[in-house]
């Protein structure tokens, strides 16, 4: 299956898998879940290096990697992998529920963000749906815990009131919608359109379309980044 093909449509059983973990109890039990439900999972790694090489060789559709790994993390890992298995998309599976998490994933080309503690139907979910080009972040994400990021000043975290346009234009970056289609999509020019992603980074605070989007979840502006 090609990358192309990894799609809404592709059916879970078509869907290749490599899961990464240098726990291998975890690794071998989520292999064997993923399994179950009727994906085909090609194979366990325990490192960084053993996941390129296994990647490289197998081509798999989909790759569950762990964040936390020694030696190599796995966002870097994540980097070697995409330049040798170009048409994989990589999941990241991590304990860390902070945005900056979300935005470093994306940038090291990850395609979807899952909490280590959430459940397998979750997990069966997003790695069903994922496709390259757009970050899926499982809804349990910012759904609260012990892995929360820390809370922030009452005064940080009230949400920022936005005008009706700009919750349009949030609500299809939340969808993963590239601009010029949003623009398209909302019947107005270009320039207006990137005028309220500029005004909605500075009401959110953000760098990047995608934190934008992220601390907008957390804030409840959205309803789930998964939504469509």
């Amino acid at each position: 299956m090609t990358l192309a093909q990894l799609d809404g449509s592709t059916r879970i059983d078509q869907i290749r898998v490599l899961v990464v973990d240098d726990h291998r109890t975890f690794a071998e039990l989520l292999s064997g879940a993923l399994a179950s439900a009727g994906m085909q999972a090609v194979g366990t790694a325990h490192s960084a290096a053993q996941a390129v090489a296994m990647a490289q060789d197998l081509q798999p559709d989909v790759v569950v990697m762990d964040i936390e790994m020694p030696r190599q993390d796995g966002l870097a890992a994540t980097r070697r992998l995409r330049e040798v298995a170009p048409n994989a998309v990589v999941a990241v599976v991590t304990a860390h529920r902070d945005p900056d998490w979300v935005v470093r994933a994306a940038q090291a080309g990850a395609s979807a963000f899952i909490p280590k503690d959430g459940s397998l139907a979750e997990m069966i979910d997003v790695l069903s749906r994922v496709q390259a080009g757009q970050m899926l972040v499982a809804p349990s994400t910012f759904a609260g815990g012990p892995t929360c990021a820390p809370a922030a000043s009452p005064d940080r975290m009230a949400p920022p009131q936005l005008t009706r346009r700009e919750q349009e234009v949030l609500d299809c970056l939340g969808r993963g919608m590239q601009v010029k289609a949003i623009a398209r999509v909302l019947g107005i020019t270009l320039e207006t359109c990137r005028g309220y992603v500029k005004s909605l980074h500075a009401k959110l605070g953000a760098r990047s379309q995608l934190e934008a989007v992220v601390k907008a979840q957390q804030l409840g502006l959205l309803g789930s980044l998964n939504e469509h």
